[in-house]
């Protein structure tokens, strides 16, 4: 209990509230430009927040995390076009409801289930993170290298039909891992002379560079801008009283959904909203009306992927395996910060958890009451030229990029890997699985020379804990391809009800 309160209270004070406004409005608007993903925004930020103390630096972060799932709901709502993956859902009935006149109820409706899913999330992080983290204390070694295994799986989830590409740029990230001096005996290896290398790679310059700067490269050179005219006449607001009993099956149903598939390593918002909007569509009395304006997909696909948000960081936390690629990008941040996520954190910080959790709860209650008020607000950027959004960007990554440790040489990675992940993106190579073999390989390499040191492979294979993971890790990549072959053979007898190609974002991370 005394935790608890602590956890809370180190949240009670005005540069905490000035670090969560910041980070609602600034979730909000990354959320309503479609083509700026939030793992894009997080990453920026993150090399602002490390001069901050860990606290108010993660409240930034996280705040930009949750208020880009309510703002991204705007174009998917307004204009067909979902700000970020979590909401491409959203679209099947949100533009819909819009298309009739019923953009405002479609909105209001929208933050009212995100908000409710986002707070099931919370509560499922706060109740199920000590039973779990206390599980995961009685690893060692060859424990903590079968689930960073198990956490390198998520390469194959992300890299989505492009499995050989994706594990071609999962092993280019583990070498980036290995540069710089060796976990065990700290002598330099692949650092060329270099003594900016010493240290590793600069991990802020690597992911602004792939997911920033590429990004902003990749919208210039191909001028994508959206040809949809925003919807701009809204109806009425406020749900009825029988528009509000209608919602409250599908926000269960797709909170329960999105919590479960946001535990998943690698299973974002995007896969929760759809799977929830399937689930609800098969529980409802009127599955007819679902794709073509029902408040009840709209709720439950939005429910769900704000849901998912508790489910990635009780993976990250208890674990330290990051839930999706924004976690993936935080996890990085904190292991800077010298916070080191996974079951030691309960021991040695467990108010810590709480005061994630209490500002998840106060960003959740603050950008829905930001999203309620300021609809026609957001709306209205929809229209604002894309060349402004780009000089932005480009300006804060590099004033952020130099800010983390005075260097040009940061700034020089970051133009480096900006190329390099335009050129990933042009040929179809995904950049997640780069920064998870950057940040899982030293783990990863660390526990196993340590199990080799303890007792070479046996400790591995004697372990049941470690086989366990072990096998899970095989499963995790076998199955979703099973799966998906099966699923092939039955296309076009059993999911013509389901809408296809969802229109999809650049940039297929959140």
């Amino acid at each position: 209990m005394s935790a608890l309160v602590e956890g809370f209270g180190a949240l009670l004070s005005v540069q905490m509230l000035v670090c969560v406004l910041a980070g609602a409005a600034i979730g909000m608007l990354v959320g309503a430009f479609p083509g700026v993903t939030a793992t894009m925004a997080v990453a920026l930020a993150s090399a602002f927040t490390l001069t901050m103390d860990p606290l108010p630096g993660l409240a930034v972060l996280l705040t930009i995390l949750i208020g880009a799932q309510f703002g991204d709901r705007v174009p998917a709502i307004l204009i067909n076009t979902p700000g970020t993956p979590a909401s491409i859902a959203t679209t099947f009935d949100g533009y819909a409801m819009a298309k009739q006149g019923k953009a405002g109820l479609a909105l209001t409706s929208s933050a009212f289930a995100s908000a409710v899913g986002g707070f099931v999330g919370i509560a499922v992080l706060m109740v199920a993170a000590i039973p779990l983290s206390t599980v995961a204390m009685r690893f060692g070694s060859p424990e903590m290298f079968a689930l960073v295994v198990f956490g390198l799986t998520m390469m194959i989830e992300v890299s989505g039909r492009q499995l050989v590409k994706g594990l071609i740029a999962g092993l280019f990230g583990l070498a980036l891992g290995t540069v710089g001096r060796d976990p065990m005996d700290g002598s330099d290896r692949l650092t060329f002379g270099i003594p900016q290398l010493v240290e590793g790679i600069p991990f802020i310059a690597v992911i602004i560079g792939l997911f920033g700067i590429a990004e902003v490269f990749s919208q210039m050179i191909s001028r994508r801008h959206s040809t949809q005219k925003a919807i701009t006449s809204f109806g009425r607001w406020w749900p009825n009283k029988q528009e509000t009993r209608q919602m409250v099956k599908p926000i269960a149903v797709g909170s329960s959904v999105g919590t479960v598939v946001g535990v998943l390593p690698a299973v974002g918002g995007d896969i929760g909203g759809i799977v929830a909007w399937n689930q609800a569509k098969r529980v409802s009395k009127e599955p007819e009306k679902f794709g073509k304006g029902s408040l009840e997909g709209l709720t439950a696909a939005d429910g769900s992927s704000n849901a998912g948000v508790g489910g990635s960081v009780l993976t990250t936390l208890a674990l330290g395996v990051p839930g999706d690629s924004v976690m993936a990008v935080m996890l990085g941040s904190m292991i800077i910060w010298g916070i080191q996520p996974g079951p030691g954190l309960f021991t040695s910080q467990p108010d810590l958890v709480y005061s994630i959790a209490g500002i998840m709860f106060f960003a959740t209650v603050l950008t829905l009451g930001l999203s309620l008020l300021r609809m026609r607000g957001v709306a209205k950027l929809l229209e604002l030229p894309s060349r402004f959004l780009w000089t932005v960007i480009l300006a804060f990554c590099i004033v952020g990029t130099y800010a983390v440790n005075n260097s040009v040489f940061d700034v020089g990675v970051m133009v480096l890997f900006g190329v390099l992940g335009l050129l990933l993106r042009r040929y179809g190579f995904p950049a997640g699985p780069i920064v998870l073999g950057l940040i899982l390989g030293p783990l990863a390499e660390r526990n196993f020379r340590r199990s080799m040191e303890l007792g070479g492979l046996e400790t591995i294979y004697t372990s049941p804990i470690a086989v366990g993971l072990l096998v899970l890790a095989v499963l995790a990549v076998a199955v979703p391809r099973i799966r998906s072959r099966m699923k092939a053979r039955r296309q076009g007898t059993t999911d013509r009800d389901t809408p296809t190609d969802p229109p999809v974002p650049a940039g297929a991370s959140r």
